[in-house]
């Protein structure tokens, strides 16, 4: 977990599940924390933890979608010496280590139905068995879980276990994802920004143009919390005015003009694409095509700039000059519009 992070926003929706929270952490109950990515559900956790009558003791974490499906009883519940190939000394797992504290469980719903098997004993019983050993452990552990996903959805489809869903959904806490946090995005991109601000060592926070700011909050923010972060810290690093407000924001840093295409999709004969069919006579007529245009144009890429040169001018004389209406219906995002209007020499109206 990032231990510089902290808990910003002030809506309601926000505030409420914050709220919840701590209530919830007074109990030592299992706990599900329910949200998009990128929505804080960490965050939550560690918060129930250390509010919690057992803050003092382990907060161990474990994502159960990084590790493959054989790994993950043997994190869990630890392995005796010799259990398994490569079992060279015994091992204690994450309900060991997180005895007499809490064991965040990140991912819950990636775990396979044999893990959730013993999981529910676990929970249920407070024993654990390492994986070959004949005794069981007794272990005092407090569970949070956190997912994505529709847990009851995913037991209708034989997915998760309802025994287990019951044991764990003592209290669920469902966070709001951004998009419905009014007035966040703006609290946010302050916070986000001043720090990165002062990382770069600006002399001062000049904050966001009324223009960038309008489209931060008009942004639906799929990624949460995490994605606005990076955006908004992108935006800072790139921006070469510090005195001036932040006037230039990209929400997608893999959106260019030249990034590569997808490969084709592969046909039923296991052919690359349509284009791998063309008949031999189609192609030659293709390539003999293109070797008389290269010799009808002297100068190719001085031919590409000034067809790219009129295009450019075209639009923004269509648009009023507006360069961000014009970006937008190019297709390029504000900077990209900006480096091609001084890459043709094309004056500002």
């Amino acid at each position: 977990m990032e231990k510089n992070s902290h808990f910003v926003g002030e809506s309601s929706a926000f505030l409420d599940a914050v709220e919840q929270a701590g209530r919830a952490a007074e109990l030592i109950r299992p706990v599900l924390v329910i949200g998009e990515r990128g929505t804080g559900k960490e965050l939550i956790a560690e918060r129930i933890h250390r509010l919690s009558p057992r803050w003092d003791g382990p907060l161990i974490v474990m994502n159960c979608a990084a590790l493959p499906e054989t790994l993950i009883e043997a994190e869990l519940f630890g392995h005796e010496a010799g259990a398994f190939t490569g079992a060279t000394k015994a091992r204690a797992g994450r309900f060991e280590e997180a005895d007499g504290g809490t064991l965040f469980l990140d991912e819950l719903g990636t775990l396979s139905m044999a893990a959730q098997e013993r999981l529910l004993r676990a929970v249920e019983y407070g024993e654990v068995t390492r994986i070959g050993a004949s005794r069981p452990v007794t272990v005092d552990v407090r569970i949070v879980a956190a997912t994505n996903e529709h847990l009851p959805d995913s037991v209708e489809q034989g997915r998760f276990r309802p025994d287990l869903l019951d044991r764990l959904s003592f209290e669920v806490i469902t966070l709001p994802p951004l998009r419905s946090r009014h007035g966040d995005v703006e609290v946010l991109c302050d916070f986000f920004g001043r720090r990165m601000a002062s990382e770069c060592r600006w002399p001062a926070w000049p904050g966001f143009s009324d223009a960038a700011m309008a489209e931060l909050v008009a942004y639906a923010w799929p990624g949460n919390v995490r994605e606005l972060r990076n955006v908004v810290e992108r935006a800072i690093y790139r921006w070469d005015h510090p005195t001036r407000a932040v006037d230039a924001v990209q929400f997608d840093p893999f959106e260019s003009p030249w990034r590569p295409r997808s490969a084709p999709s592969k046909g039923a004969n296991g052919a690359a694409g349509a284009s791998a069919a063309v008949p031999t006579a189609s192609r030659e007529a293709n390539e003999g095509a293109a070797a008389q245009a290269l010799d009808d144009v002297a100068d190719l890429r001085g031919a590409v700039d000034a067809h790219e040169r009129a295009i450019i001018t075209r639009a923004l004389e269509r648009h009023r000059y507006n360069q961000r209406a014009t970006a937008k219906a190019l297709g390029l995002t504000y900077d990209q519009m900006r480096h091609c209007m001084k890459k043709h020499g094309i004056a500002q109206a």
